[in-house]
């Protein structure tokens, strides 16, 4: 876990963006359920507090609020003794899969690859997030598709890379689930081996070894 000065940084980081004018917030503020209709003008013509930046914060780690999320992050234990990072150290990615239905993907990766729901938002739901270990992807609801109809299966477009230090363990429980796999368990020039499956959306996820 992340320690609590990172997510500090993380909010404050959203605040600069909000007072830049950066139109990529617009989504993120849209988390917090009274802000979900707004557009992103009206988001940016916001008041933005920390506070409420720390809110958004806290949805995304997978904490109902900022001070569940400070109570658990300074209750949990150091795992290692590591070197202070610098302010411009990066902490972490979430890819963000375009789905039809949030509710139906969510479950999907719950029930089938082992996820857990950390979040669903709006009614009807708009926005979620799914993790499982250190893995975490964000679930974003569109109404048409991104791509053209073919082109992730023509192009072999990957929307995200999970890496697992059991992928054949995995490969294997995957299987027993009759998740759509897109590629089976290869071992791969590069030295790595992993394979490849298909949410029900088309989102191809690559697990490596």
């Amino acid at each position: 876990m992340p320690k609590l000065e990172t997510y500090k940084k993380q909010a404050k980081l959203l605040v600069r963006w909000h007072r830049d004018g950066n139109f990529s917030i617009g989504g993120r503020i849209r988390q917090l359920e009274r802000y979900r209709t707004l557009s992103d003008r009206e988001a940016l013509a916001l008041k933005f507090p920390l506070t409420e930046a720390q809110e958004i914060i806290a949805l995304e780690a997978g904490f109902a609020n900022w001070a569940e999320l400070k109570a658990n992050t300074e209750a949990a234990p150091p795992t290692s003794e590591q070197p202070e990072t610098q302010d411009t150290a990066v902490a972490n990615a979430r890819p963000v899969l375009y789905v039809a239905d949030v509710d139906a993907s969510a479950t999907f990766y719950r029930d089938q690859l082992g996820f857990r729901i950390d979040f669903v938002h709006g009614n009807p739901p708009f926005y979620g997030s799914v993790s499982r270990d250190g893995a975490i992807l964000h679930l974003k609801h569109i109404d048409e598709p991104v791509f053209a109809p073919g082109a992730t299966e023509r192009e072999g477009l990957i929307m995200a890379f999970i890496d697992t230090p059991n992928v054949r363990d995995l490969y294997a429980e995957y299987l027993a689930t009759d998740a759509e796999i897109a590629q089976k368990l290869t071992k791969q020039a590069w030295g790595g081996t992993d394979f490849i499956l298909r949410d029900p959306d088309g989102n191809a996820i690559a697990f490596v070894g």
